[in-house]
C-alpha cells in the first residue's frame, strides 16, 4: 500500500533526519515554522505562546536559535524577539511516543475547537492496523534515553489525501502556555504521539486555527483512505422506526466488526448551543467517537446463554476526556445488574468519568442526530469478506467561454449549463447491485495571505442511460439517484441500481466554480468507468470516404404485450439494430407482457435505412424469433410514442404475428440532442 507514498512538498524524511545527525542539530521545519503563522490564519495570539521540544539532547545543538527558539514569539514588528534568560527548554523529562500503548483513552481536546479531529484520533487509537499507518515505523521514530545522540528532532506521518498517501514531515516544537500543550494532549504528560499527529495534520491544513471546527468524516478517511457515509438521524427517523433502527445498527456492526470507524454527533442549531451541555450530560455541536459496537447478552450465569434476549448498544467517548452520558446504562446505573460480571469485564466497563460510556442503540438514535461511518472499502481478491472494485478517476470544473470547453455549469438550476459539467459513464453488470459514489474536492489550506479555505458546494446526479451511449449527455434522462449538495469536503451515496448503463454527474451548485475533484465509484464488478469527452462522433481522415453521421436517434422499448405464449410464459428479450450496431435487453422470464425498458442511441450515416427492433424467446437449445418491426425514425415524426404491431422476417410480404411493442423515439440532425 505505501510503495507510492507520496513526500509531502517534496520534504525526505530519511533525508532530513541524516542530514540533522550528520550536523549534530535538531530539524527545524522551514515550511511550519514555530511563529504565530503556523498557529493562526486570522486575528492575533491572546497569551504569549512559547515552541517546545519535549525534550531536547544531552548536548546544546546549533545554531544559537535551537538553543533559545523554543522560548520565542513573534514580536508586534512580525520579527522574532528572544528572552536571553535562561528558561527550561524541556516540557518534561522523559518524553515517549507512547507510555504504555496507544488508547483512545490517551487523548484530550485543547484550546482549539478540534473536538472533531480528537473524536477521529480516539477511534483510530483503538485500530492497531490504521494507527500504524498513520504512524509508521513508530518503534524507530520513538525516543530512546540510551541514545540521546540518535534523536533529531524530526517526526514523519503518513495521511490519505485526495488519492494518495502523503508522508508528512514535521519538528518536535510544540505550542505552550505555562509549560502545557496547548492544543491536542495526552493524559500523561510524557505522552506525545497524539499532540504529534495533530502538529502534522495542522501543517496539512495550513495552521492550528485551521482546525477548528472541521468536520469528523474528513479526518475519518484521511486516516483510513475508506468512504465516509453521514447518516442523519432525525430526517431518518430511527429512534420511532425499529426496522431502519435495526438495519442500520447491522450496518454500524458490519463497519466496526471490519476495522471502520464511526462517530457521532449532535447537532448544533445556534451559536449558542456550541458545546451546550444537556441535561442528559451528552453536549451538543460535539463529536463523540464511537469506540465499540456490539449485542450484549442480558442475564448471569447459564441462563443467559439459553436465553436469547440481546441489546444492541455502542459505546462512545468524549474527547475531553470527561463529562458523560448519565441516563439508562450510564457508568452506575441499576441496569447493569442485568449484565453478568463476566460479560461486563469483556466490555471494559468502568466507574469512573473518563469520558467513555454505554448507551442502547435506541437512546444513541434518540439523543444522537448525526452518525458518521467511514467504511474501509475492502479491495482484495484474498479477503473472505465482500470485495469491491474501485474505479478512481481525478478531474477538474473549469471555466471556459466557449460552451464546449466550459465545465463549471452549476446543478441542475441552471439548465441551459448544467451538460457542461464533467461526465462520468460506468456499467452495471449483474440485475441489481450495491453502488458506492463518493466525490472529494481538494483540500484547501487556511494561511495568512489566502485566509480560510472555504469548501464549495457540491453534489452529483446519477441518469440512467442508453445501453451503447459513447458521448457525453445533452438532454435530461432518467434521473437513477441524486446526492445531497454540501459545502463539505466530501460527498457520498450509497445506491441499488439495475443492470445498465449510467451517467454521473458531479457539480457545483453555482454555476463557474472552479475547482479539482475526485470520484471514486465501488461496484461489486467492474464497472468500465471513464470520462465521458466527446460531444459528438469525432471528425477522421475516414469520415469523407465512409460518411458521417446525419442523425441522431434514441430508440426506449418500453415493452411488449400479446406475444406468443407458452404454459410457462414468454422468456423474452428485445434486440435494437441500427447499421451494424445493437442493442440487447436482459431476458424478462415468464411474461407476454414484458418491461423491457432498454435504450440505444444511434448515430445515422444512411437516414433512409430503418432501426429494426426484434422480440424473441430465450431458450435454452435455440432461440425463438417472436417478431420485429421496422422504425423510420424520421425528425420530422411529430408523435414520438408508437405502438407496433409484430411482423414476420419476410422482406416481400411480411405477416402480422402475435404480440405488439411500444417504443419511443427520438431524432434530430443536430448530433447533440440527445
Amino acid at each position: 500500500m505505501f510503495s507510492c507514498v507520496k513526500p509531502y512538498e517534496d520534504q525526505s524524511y530519511l533525508a532530513l533526519r541524516r542530514d540533522c545527525l550528520r550536523r549534530k542539530v535538531l530539524f527545524e521545519d522551514p515550511l511550519f515554522p514555530a511563529i504565530d503563522d503556523s498557529l493562526y490564519y486570522k486575528g492575533t495570539p491572546g497569551p504569549t505562546v512559547r515552541w517546545k521540544r519535549p525534550k531536547y539532547r544531552g548536548h546544546f545543538p546549533a545554531p544559537h536559535r535551537a538553543v533559545w527558539g523554543d522560548a520565542w514569539r513573534m514580536g508586534s514588528s512580525g520579527c522574532p524577539s528572544f528572552s536571553l534568560r535562561p528558561r527550561a527548554l524541556d516540557i518534561c523529562e522523559d518524553p515517549r511516543l507512547f507510555v504504555d500503548g496507544i488508547s483512545s483513552h490517551d487523548l484530550h481536546q485543547g484550546q482549539v475547537g478540534n473536538c472533531w479531529f480528537v473524536a477521529a484520533c480516539s477511534s483510530l487509537a483503538s485500530r492497531e492496523s490504521l494507527w500504524q499507518k498513520v504512524i509508521p515505523d513508530w518503534k524507530e521514530q520513538e525516543w530512546d534515553p540510551e541514545k540521546p545522540d540518535a534523536y533529531g528532532g524530526i517526526f514523519h506521518f503518513r495521511f490519505w489525501r485526495f488519492g494518495e498517501w502523503v508522508d508528512v514531515v514535521i519538528d518536535d516544537r510544540l505550542p505552550t502556555v505555562n509549560n502545557q500543550l496547548i492544543y491536542c494532549h495526552s493524559n500523561s504528560r510524557n505522552e506525545f504521539w497524539c499532540a504529534l499527529v495533530e502538529k502534522a495534520y495542522a501543517k496539512l491544513a495550513g495552521c492550528y486555527q485551521a482546525l477548528d471546527g472541521g468536520n469528523t468524516a474528513d479526518a475519518l478517511v484521511d486516516f483510513t483512505g475508506g468512504v465516509s457515509e453521514p447518516i442523519d438521524l432525525v430526517e431518518g427517523d430511527f429512534a420511532n422506526d425499529e426496522t431502519k433502527r435495526n438495519q442500520l445498527f447491522e450496518r454500524m456492526l458490519k463497519v466496526h466488526s471490519r476495522g471502520g470507524l464511526i462517530s457521532a454527533s449532535i447537532k448544533a442549531v445556534t451559536a449558542a448551543d456550541m458545546e451546550a451541555r444537556l441535561a442528559c450530560g451528552l453536549v451538543k455541536g460535539h463529536a463523540y467517537a464511537v469506540t465499540d459496537v456490539r449485542k450484549v447478552r442480558l442475564g448471569h450465569g447459564l441462563l443467559a446463554f439459553f436465553k436469547s434476549e440481546k441489546l444492541d448498544m455502542i459505546r462512545l467517548r468524549n474527547p475531553w476526556g470527561e463529562r458523560e452520558w448519565n441516563g439508562p446504562w450510564s457508568d452506575t446505573s441499576e441496569e447493569w445488574q442485568k449484565v453478568s460480571k463476566s460479560e461486563r469485564e469483556k466490555m471494559g466497563v468502568t466507574v469512573q468519568d473518563d469520558g467513555e460510556f454505554w448507551m442502547t442503540f435506541e437512546d444513541v438514535c434518540r439523543y444522537f442526530t448525526d452518525i458518521i461511518k467511514c467504511r474501509l472499502i475492502n479491495t482484495s481478491y484474498l479477503s473472505i469478506h465482500k470485495t469491491w472494485e474501485e474505479a478512481r478517476l481525478h478531474g477538474a470544473w473549469v471555466s471556459h467561454e466557449d460552451p464546449r470547453q466550459n465545465r463549471s455549469g452549476g446543478c441542475i438550476n441552471n439548465k441551459d449549463t448544467f451538460f457542461q459539467n464533467p461526465q462520468y459513464i460506468f456499467d452495471v453488470k449483474k440485475p441489481e447491485d450495491e453502488v458506492l459514489i463518493c466525490i472529494q474536492q481538494r483540500p484547501k489550506r487556511s494561511t495568512r495571505r489566502e485566509g480560510k479555505g472555504e469548501n464549495l458546494a457540491i453534489g452529483f446526479d446519477i441518469y440512467k442511460v442508453e445501453e451503447n451511449r459513447q458521448y457525453r449527455m445533452h438532454s435530461l434522462q432518467h434521473k437513477a439517484a441524486s446526492s445531497i449538495y454540501i459545502n463539505s469536503r466530501s460527498v457520498f451515496l450509497r445506491s441499488e441500481q439495475p443492470e445498465g448503463r449510467y451517467v454521473i454527474i458531479p457539480t457545483t451548485f453555482e454555476p463557474g466554480h472552479t475547482g479539482e475533484f475526485l470520484l471514486r465509484v465501488f461496484t461489486d464488478v467492474p464497472s468500465n468507468c471513464r470520462e465521458l469527452r466527446l460531444d459528438e462522433p469525432p471528425h477522421t481522415c475516414w469520415s469523407s470516404l465512409c460518411g458521417y453521421p446525419q442523425l441522431v436517434t434514441q430508440v426506449h422499448v418500453l415493452g411488449a404485450a400479446g406475444l406468443k405464449d407458452s404454459p410457462t410464459g414468454a422468456n423474452s428479450y428485445v434486440i435494437i439494430k441500427c447499421e451494424g450496431d445493437k442493442v440487447r435487453s436482459a431476458v424478462q422470464k415468464g411474461t407476454s407482457t414484458p418491461e423491457y425498458n432498454v435504450k440505444g442511441i444511434f448515430y445515422r450515416k444512411k437516414p433512409s435505412q430503418p432501426i429494426t427492433v426484434q422480440v424473441w424467446n430465450h431458450r435454452v437449445l435455440k432461440d425463438e424469433f417472436l417478431g420485429q418491426v421496422h422504425l423510420k425514425a424520421d425528425p420530422e415524426d411529430l408523435q414520438p410514442l408508437h405502438t407496433l404491431h409484430l411482423r414476420d422476417r419476410n422482406s416481400r410480404q411480411p405477416s402480422d404475428l402475435p404480440g405488439t411493442v411500444a417504443v419511443h423515439i427520438l431524432s434530430s440532425t443536430s448530433l447533440m440532442a440527445v
